[in-house]
């Protein structure tokens, strides 16, 4: 485990830099694995509830700024997670920022290549850069783990297992109600609770969202043993013609497995109720089938989640609480990949609250001021992006210009695993020196180490 040895106050990761960021850059230093917390007093700093990536990443970074952090997640970990299972370069920067050591994680297989398929059959390789990782593929049941053990190892008590069954402002804070022990009281509360987040009603925010909303994606997803194709060592995107500007893809797991899914817009033309039955189609599709071997087939039921992409649309911040990850609907309009962002806006979070941790106003609208900064112009530009894809020869010309040089294939790959930011090259203010040809994430690390 790579851990720091002292507390350093948050520096951005978004986009690639000249210098990789230090390994464990938020872990304070332990000796030896922790046994479970008891019970926290009933006082505290932070309260997140929620202990996927966003949430862990919130309370590692709360934790390692001194603050006194309780998790609460009705789930008990591990614990599976719907989700493609794939990791960008984003989301690889923030996870070692945070202190993840890969080996703690089975699954991870890290990606030095992807295989993209336009609806007219054409494919193009697109290979990422040696010099760190710029891709991997980890199972979420174990990523995200690996990660809330890190808010474990960083000082923050976690009470997997548990429901926060209501919560609600006091004099001094809010005051959150599990069903386990007695209230807990803190200053703040970070929802890291999904996209219906149960917390957001619980105290009456204002979702600013539609009635009946139900996400911008929703994705399909089955793991596959016994696969021999391409399938089993590189990361395959498909184009499928029938559901633009949706995708299917196939995701290496390791061990003749494959996490095999797609994705579709929510935008009227397909129900999200026919999937399971387009699912049977496509998964028959001759070069699906071919990518996964004779021999694949299923490894266990399918499951299906939806994907919030509203930067902006739901409210980030109610009086001393901050929604972060689903909660804050943060994911990408163009991909629906969503760990990344996940991870940021739980950073971000908790940056807010230490920084302004005596002025509960000024921390919400520190949090609100960064997300806007970070990710709004990103989300309007993967919108416009979108609006050719949704036709087949606005994907098809989209594919073809990605492969017409190395020097195209190389840098698209980059910016499709989100190295830099979708909108960085109309953002003149994010721009510095190796913005869009710095090093990936883990430099140093093998690649035998890395798998």
């Amino acid at each position: 485990m790579w851990l720091a040895d002292e507390r350093i106050p948050n520096r951005p990761v978004r986009a690639a830099a000249s210098e990789p960021p230090a390994p464990g850059r938020y872990v304070a230093a332990v000796t030896a694995e922790p046994d479970r917390a008891e019970l926290p007093t009933r006082d505290v700093d932070l309260v997140v509830v929620g202990g996927g990536p966003a949430g862990a990443s919130a309370a590692v970074t709360a934790a390692c700024r001194g603050l006194d952090v309780v998790v609460v997640d009705k789930a008990s970990f591990p614990r599976d997670k719907c989700c493609g299972d794939g990791l960008t370069a984003w989301a690889l920067r923030e996870l070692e920022q945070l202190g993840l050591d890969p080996d703690r994680v089975p699954s991870w297989r890290t990606v030095r290549q992807s295989i993209v398929r336009s609806p007219s059959g054409h494919e193009i390789m697109l290979p990422l850069p040696d010099r760190g990782l710029f891709a991997a593929v980890a199972r979420r049941e174990e990523l995200d783990a690996a990660v809330l053990d890190l808010a474990r190892r960083a000082g923050a008590v976690v009470l997997d297992g548990h429901e926060c069954v209501d919560a609600g402002p006091d004099p001094a804070g809010i005051t959150i109600r599990t069903d386990v022990g007695p209230p807990i009281r803190a200053r703040f509360a970070i929802g890291a609770d999904g996209m219906w987040s149960p917390l957001r009603k619980q105290i009456g925010g204002d979702t600013a969202a539609p009635a009946g909303y139900r996400g911008e994606w929703h994705a399909f997803r089955q793991y596959f043993r016994g696969v021999t194709g391409a399938a089993a060592d590189d990361l395959l995107v498909w184009f499928e013609p029938d559901f633009l500007p949706g995708y299917a893809w196939s995701f290496p797991v390791g061990n003749g497995m494959a996490n095999v899914g797609f994705g579709i817009l929510r935008d009227g033309r397909w129900r999200v109720g026919a999937m399971s039955q387009l699912w049977a189609e496509v998964i028959e599709r001759p070069h699906v089938r071919r990518a996964l071997g004779p021999d694949a087939e299923p490894d266990a039921a399918p499951r299906a989640w939806p994907i919030p992409c509203r930067v902006g649309g739901l409210a980030l911040a109610h009086d001393r609480v901050l929604f972060v990850g689903d909660a804050a609907a943060a994911a990408d309009q163009l991909t629906g990949e969503g760990i990344g962002q996940a991870l940021a806006t739980g950073r971000w979070a908790a940056d807010a609250i230490a920084d302004h941790r005596d002025d509960p106003a000024s921390a919400g609208a520190a949090y609100e001021r960064r997300v806007h900064e970070e990710l709004a112009a990103d989300h309007r530009m993967s919108v416009l992006l979108g609006r050719p894809l949704r036709h087949r020869k606005g994907a098809r010309a989209a594919v073809r210009v990605a492969g017409l040089t190395p020097w195209t294939r190389r840098n698209f790959g980059r910016w499709l695993f989100e190295d830099y930011p979708r909108a960085m090259a109309f953002t003149p203010r994010r721009w510095h020196r190796n913005a869009f040809t710095g090093p990936g994430a883990y430099v140093g690390r093998t690649r035998s180490a890395l798998r």
